[in-house]
């Protein structure tokens, strides 16, 4: 028989705020099964301790506070889970919390009988056909509101600039490392512009790859994508123009989306040489 103090508390994300106690000085942990990043307001400074490493959340209340929420945003697809803490005084250990997210929740009752279903719930056990049919359904390629590239500018527009809360959860995209110069400078040519690199996101065989673009003249600069050089399938900017170099408008984003690797969609920086030049002519004489 499992004692309480070794049994896991089973929570099914359903996009419903989920309640989680604490006991002053009592750590709890959250297996969330994800590798993510914990948003909480600042009214927590100093009463909770949060450390999330390799898919758990570590949470250690100083004191007591009333229900808080915690913002569990997965890395990789964006999506954020909601957590409703609270923190009292209690005695009594706590057990780990386990987020599912795919199927029932298997509950033990008082007779030692497994069931199948939302926690409390008692419906009958999943038939293996049924259980197949799920697997099968978890398997489909997953379907988008928008054609993909629209999907990934828009996920890679907020995961910058969005509050935490309302970033969409797109299922499959993850960020990309880019292997990109620090400095892009083939791709406009043609503007007095600085191009960089910010960020990278991938869904299948595509990957949108967003870069700033800061003007470097004192006059306003038209942005036009017809004049990107490189192998995109969309470019879109941010906004329309950028205003002179030292104004807070003299900066902007492209979403620039590609096939297969980012970096052989740009066109080769120039190779500088390194070999210094050789004087021509007489040498001095003394």
């Amino acid at each position: 028989m499992v004692s309480p103090v070794e049994a896991v508390e089973l929570m099914k994300w359903e996009r419903i705020p989920l309640p989680v106690a604490l006991h002053v000085g009592q750590e709890r942990v959250v297996f969330v099964d994800k590798n993510v990043r914990v948003g909480f307001p600042g009214a927590l400074d100093g009463k909770l301790r949060i450390q999330s490493t390799g898919g758990a959340v570590y949470l250690y209340p100083s004191e007591t506070f009333t229900q808080t929420r915690l913002q569990l945003q997965d890395v990789e697809s964006g999506e954020v889970i909601l957590l409703d803490v609270t923190a009292t005084n209690g005695k009594d250990p706590l057990e780990p919390v386990r987020v599912v997210y795919h199927g029932d929740v298997i509950t033990l009752t008082d007779d030692h009988q497994i069931h199948h279903g939302a926690k409390g719930d008692n419906t009958s056990a999943t038939s293996p056909s049924l259980a197949g049919e799920r697997q099968a359904a978890r398997r489909q390629k997953p379907s988008y509101t928008a054609p993909l590239p629209v999907v990934l500018t828009r996920y890679a527009a907020q995961s910058l600039y969005a509050p935490l809360r309302t970033v969409e959860a797109v299922p499959g995209i993850h960020p990309v490392s880019l292997a990109l110069s620090p400095r892009l400078t083939t791709l406009y040519p043609s503007a007095p512009v600085i191009v960089s690199p910010l960020g990278g996101w991938g869904v299948d065989n595509l990957t949108v790859v967003a870069l700033k673009v800061r003007n470097t003249h004192r006059e306003n600069v038209v942005l036009d994508p017809r004049r990107l050089q490189g192998q995109f399938i969309a470019a879109t900017f941010q906004h329309r123009w950028l205003g002179p170099s030292g104004t807070p408008e003299d900066t902007t984003t492209v979403y620039l989306v590609v096939k297969g690797r980012p970096d052989r969609a740009f066109l080769p920086e120039p190779v500088r040489s390194k070999t210094p030049m050789k004087r021509q002519g007489n040498p001095h004489a003394n």
